[in-house]
Parts: C-alpha cells; structure tokens; sequence
C-alpha cells in the first residue's frame, strides 16, 4: 500500500464518520430518557453501587470513581508525585519512585487489573502499568495505596499491560516498542530488522501477601504490542497479545506499518512456559531493575536494585508461541467470558475477527500453517476464525462482555458504542458516544463473571459537553444503561488526565475490608512518637531530626530552637488519632518539597533545608478540627556558627532569657 491509497482510506474513514455524526443530536443536547435523573441519583447517605478505577493517563495516577454517581472518590498516587498527598515527597514515599535510572516523579499509567481468583474480581489489588519508564505497581484495595512497584528490564514502553492470569498467578506485560537487546545496544535505528527484539514479562504475584517478582521474559521477535488478555475457562493457561509493525518500519509508521493487511495475535502458551522455566531452558541475563516495597507496619518504602531476569528464547521452546493473522493494526485483544473467544480489534479494518479457540487448539495440532514468521508458526487466518462481525463501525478498538452472550465494541472514528451477539456476530445495537470513543468499561467486563449493567465510554474528545476551560477540556466519560436490549445513555462526567482502560467492581467485595486507621501500637516506624511524652529533637551533626506527635489540635512540639543555616531538619510527624477519617498535614514555610499527609497511626517524614536565618512557621494543613486554625508552631533558624541551644516545647508560655546577639561565626 502506498501514501495515496492509504490517505484515501483515511479520508474515507473521516468521511463516513462526519455522515454518523450528522445523525447525532446538535449541541450539548443528547437523547436521554426520561427517568435517566434517578436512574444515576445516588441519595445523601447511600453508596454507590460500583467502585469504577480509572487510569490517568499522562498524569500517572489512578483515580476511583462511584458509579451510577459518576462522583470523584479519590486520586490514587502511582507514578507521580503528589503533593496532596505528599506521595514522592515524604522521606518514606520517595523511594517508591526510584528506578534504575534513578528517581522519576511522573510516568504515564494507560492500563489497570483487578486481581481474580478463578476469573473472578475478588477485591484484593488492582495493578497499574507505567508506560514510559516501564514498571508495574500494586494497589492494595485495603487501603487504596500504592504498596509495590518493580520496573521492568528489557523493555521500552510497557504500553501492553498489566494483563492478569485467571487466579492472579502473574501480571503480564508486553513491550510497545521493541529496541536492541544485549550487551551491545547502540547500532543504527535503521538496523531496525536485524537487531530490534520485543519481550514479554510475566510477573509473578504471591498468593497471601501480592508481593511480585518477575519470574521470566520471552524474547519475542522486533514488533510492538499493543494489548492483550489472559485467556480463561477453555483457554486457561494461554495468552493472547494484539501486535502491530510486522513490516518492522522503524519511520513514519502511520504509513509503513500499515502495508500489510493482516499483523497478528500472538496466542503464548504461558502454562508450557513455566514448565521451560522451571526446566533449566531459560537463559539468565544480567540487568538493572528496581523493586519498591512499602511496609504498612514502617510506614516507609524501601527500594532495591535487582541485577539479573530469567529469559526465554522461542527458538530453544518449541510449541510455546504462535501467531494467528489478523486485520491489520489491531488495537483490542479480548476474550469472553467462557474463553472460547477471542476477539481482535484492526484499527483500519472495516471487520471484527473472532477467533475460536478450540479451532486454535485443532490448527496447532494439526500443524495447519500458513508459514513461519521469525521462526515462529503462524497459524491459517481461516482455520482459527469463528467468523467475522460485518461491518460494524469505523474504527473498532476494545471489546468488553456483559455475561449474556452479548459483547460491547468501542469505535473510535464512528463515535460509538455496537452492541453484538458473539454467537451469530450479528449487530443488535448501537449508540452514538460525544465523541472519540477510546476504551469502554462493562462491570466484570473482562472476566468470567461480568455484573452487567453498565456499559462506560472514555472519549477522547470533549468539545461542548462541558462549560469551556479555555483551549483544553475536561476529559469525559459516559455512562449508558445496558439492562434492557437497547443501550441507553444515563450520564456524563468528566475524568482525571486522559483516561484508558478501567475496570469497575461491586463496592461490597472492597467496603468489607476497608481499614480504617493503622493501630498506633503496630506503629514500626523507627521515627515513630508514640505519644507527647515521645516527643523529641536531637541533633547528629549536621541534622536535626524532630520526633513530632500530632493530634487534634496540636503539635508536640510546636516551638523548637537551636538550628543552624547548613543543617539538615527532618520533621517525623506521627498522628496519634485513633478515629476514622481524621488526617493531619504539616507543612513548615519555604520548604523545597510538599506537605505531609498522615494518616491516622501512621508516621512520615518531611525533609528541610532552611536557606536564611529567621523565624518559620509550621502548620496542618488538612482541616481537623474547630481548631484546626490554632494548630501550628515555630521554629526559629540560626547562622551557623551560633551558639543558641536545641531546644523544643509545648505550651511553654513565659518569656525567654534575651538571646545574645548573633555575630558571624569566625571564618
């Protein structure tokens, strides 16, 4: 295919689109129904029905919504700092961002995963992937923190993952781009074909404690994957990646990865996999990666570098990969609730395959082969094919299930939600979306069990849905109805950063085991105060370190003396409350970083270097209490060289003895 041909495919996309759009009701206006108000109303006092975790895209966050509400519960820190939550900014949470290429404060999470047992959400994590500086992190649901994080070696781009196995035995993560691997890695880009290779991750998870370690990689040949599933039921044990650039262009890929009408599925068989692995057939290859743990007894995380991964090569693995072809530039990878199916979504093709995977299963035994691509079986289009949707949208990207035979395809270029019947693969439904679908979000969508309901849009495109915020909106999600057989449109919320994928649980599996505070007495932090009587501030040379308690509405203490210009001042600030919802802040004027955020029984730990002598305040800055104005202090900041004593207090009222004057120290 050359440029000209495929603009004109491009400009008849577009085309077609605008005569869809043209249907659509003009303005902010949209065909809802009448009872949509109260079908979303979530009264004072009630609970959503849903938990709705939603990736932020280029904000490195995650965020939680409730559905039907469509309300704002919580941004979740991951890979970037934030300073409301003091997340990369505490002594305790900043080596959580470390990486083998040091500390990196913002990352780009696309993707997220609950755990599963037996396919199954069963509320225990949901993972996030970073797509710039590879990593998978771990969010335990207890407390809706980020409690793990592992970078990911081999890899340039972490774009396809976190995927997770039927019973949560490993997290999955494919390459996006695919660079030099091995000891040499500066060669020319346009040796693209001769050196460049993919790899996929498979990350295992500990079954008590959510610990992950990555347990091998397979070297895959030089083409980038974009998403991909874990099969389950019939297909339990495989794995399923959608992978573009089979030409291998290293160039203007809009152009020369579209030449080809088909690239591929790959189908990994990660049971036989792990059966290499354990076999002696991998190969251990020196690298740098980091693992970030946090302890919820210490309150802290530590960071360590690990310096070697267990690789797999297909070549000395027979029988553990293959490719089936599919419509070119596939995008969504997805399989139903039974596993017997396996839908592929081409970007730039008018179809959606369905792939069968019993027919896979006949076609490998049989050795039904159409050729060989690196070395690796590619199995005939028409021999695994269940059939094909027929021209049901412009644009097909993810595909999600509603546990009724019944799947929901997201298309970017037509703007709509197409409701089929995977069975017959015929077209039931259809609804327009405002505007740009991208990743769409049934309850259970993606596992065994799908709760329904619900079906969610992520737009990529606002334009007048919301009141302007000048040249860049608010990204916008939708909610449609999916009781009956038509889908309905209930609902439009805005979203943090540029939403992906998301996945939404029933709020009970997760409410049963919120923890409400950290028992002061299971407080391990060796910074800890754990009461007033605690309370301290000692010098070690050139740092001072202040062992504070805070309660409402109070610090202990809240008038120290004694610090010079050079020294180092860390603030351990443990809150003693007991009582549910009651953080405290501290904040102390012309640090370089952000507030703390401590919750209640927990301590963190802020660093500061005063530039000039002076006077500082201190203060919560998360509101406590009627008194939470009142909640403040001082700490008064010396020349070096000075010889005012450490000292510190609370509550101490009468006047001091008149510091001598200060002279410069001698030089």
């Amino acid at each position: 295919m050359n440029y000209a041909s495929l603009k004109s495919i491009i400009a008849f996309a577009l085309l077609a689109a605008a005569s869809m759009q043209g249907c659509k009701p003009k303005g902010t206006q949209s065909a809802v129904t009448g009872d949509a108000a109260s079908k979303v109303y979530v009264a004072p006092g009630k609970y959503d029905e849903f938990y709705n975790f939603v990736s932020g895209g280029f904000s490195g966050q995650m965020s939680v919504y409730g559905i039907p509400s469509g309300r704002l519960f919580r941004v979740i820190p991951v890979f970037s700092v934030d300073p409301e939550k003091g997340w990369g900014y505490s002594e305790e949470t900043k080596p959580m961002l470390n990486t083998s290429h040091g500390f990196i404060p913002w990352d780009d999470l696309h993707h997220i995963a609950l755990s599963v047992t037996n396919s199954e959400h069963d509320g225990r994590w949901v993972f996030g992937n970073a797509n710039n500086t590879p990593r998978i992190a771990r969010i335990d649901l207890k407390t809706f923190r980020t409690n793990e994080i592992i970078e990911i070696p081999n890899s340039a781009g972490n774009h396809s993952s976190p995927f997770i196995t039927e019973n949560s035995e490993y997290v999955v993560a494919g390459t996006r781009f695919s660079v030099p691997i091995g000891d040499n890695q500066d060669v020319p880009i346009n040796t693209y074909k001769q050196n460049f290779k993919g790899t996929v991750s498979f990350i295992g998870i500990d079954k008590t404690s959510g610990n992950m370690n990555i347990a091998f990689q397979i070297l895959t040949p030089g083409i980038d994957f974009d998403l991909a599933r874990a099969g389950k039921g019939k297909s339990a044990g495989w794995f399923f990646f959608s992978c573009y650039n089979s030409e291998k262009a290293n160039t203007l890929l809009e152009v020369n990865a579209s030449q080809k009408d088909k690239d591929f599925i790959m189908a990994v068989n990660w049971k036989k996999a792990e059966e290499y692995a354990k076999a002696g057939k991998g190969v251990k290859k020196a690298v740098k990666y980091a693992h970030n743990v946090y302890n919820e007894s210490t309150h802290s995380a530590t960071s360590t570098i690990e310096n070697e991964v267990l690789v797999l090569d297909p070549k000395d693995c027979p029988d553990m990969i293959y490719f089936m072809p599919c419509p070119k530039s596939p995008h969504g990878c997805d399989t139903d609730p039974t596993g017997e199916y396996i839908v592929g979504s081409g970007k730039l093709a008018a179809t959606i395959p369905v792939f069968s995977f019993s027919k896979i299963q006949a076609a490998i035994a049989a050795k039904n082969f159409d050729g060989e691509y690196d070395g690796i079986p590619v199995l005939k289009y028409d021999a695994v094919l269940h059939g094909e949707v027929q021209k049901p949208g412009l644009g097909p990207l993810h595909t999600e299930f509603d546990g009724k035979g019944f799947a929901y395809t997201s298309f970017f270029v037509s703007s709509e939600i197409v409701k089929w019947n995977i069975k017959d693969l015929k077209v039931v439904d259809r609804v327009p979306t405002y505007y740009s679908i991208g990743h769409l979000c049934v309850p259970g969508g993606p596992t065994s069990k799908p709760w329904g309901k619900y079906v969610i849009a992520y737009n990529k495109i606002t334009k007048d849905r919301y009141l302007p915020t000048g040249p860049e909106l608010t990204q916008s999600a939708q909610l449609y109805s999916i009781d009956g057989d038509k889908m309905k449109l209930l609902l439009d919320f805005p979203t943090i950063g540029e939403p992906h994928y998301a996945e939404a649980i029933p709020a009970e599996l997760i409410t049963k085991n919120s923890q409400k505070i950290f028992k002061i007495e299971e407080n391990k932090n060796p910074f800890a105060a754990l009461g007033d009587n605690n309370a301290k501030v000692e010098r070690k040379g050139n740092e001072v370190h202040v062992y504070m308690t805070s309660i409402r509405s109070h610090f202990t203490p809240d008038n120290i003396e004694g610090v010079k210009l050079g020294d180092v001042v860390y603030f351990h600030v443990t809150n003693l409350e007991q009582d549910w919802d009651i953080p405290h802040g501290f904040a102390v004027k012309g640090a370089g970083n952000a507030e703390l955020l401590i919750m209640p029984g927990e301590t963190q730990s802020l660093k500061w270097v005063p530039e000039k002598a002076g006077v500082y305040p201190m203060y919560c800055t998360d509101f406590c209490s009627a008194l939470h104005q009142e909640m403040q202090g001082y700490v008064r900041v010396s020349p070096a060289g000075s010889n005012v004593p450490l000292t510190f207090s609370t509550g101490k009222t009468e006047p001091s003895v008149a510091a001598p004057e200060q002279k410069p120290a001698a030089k």
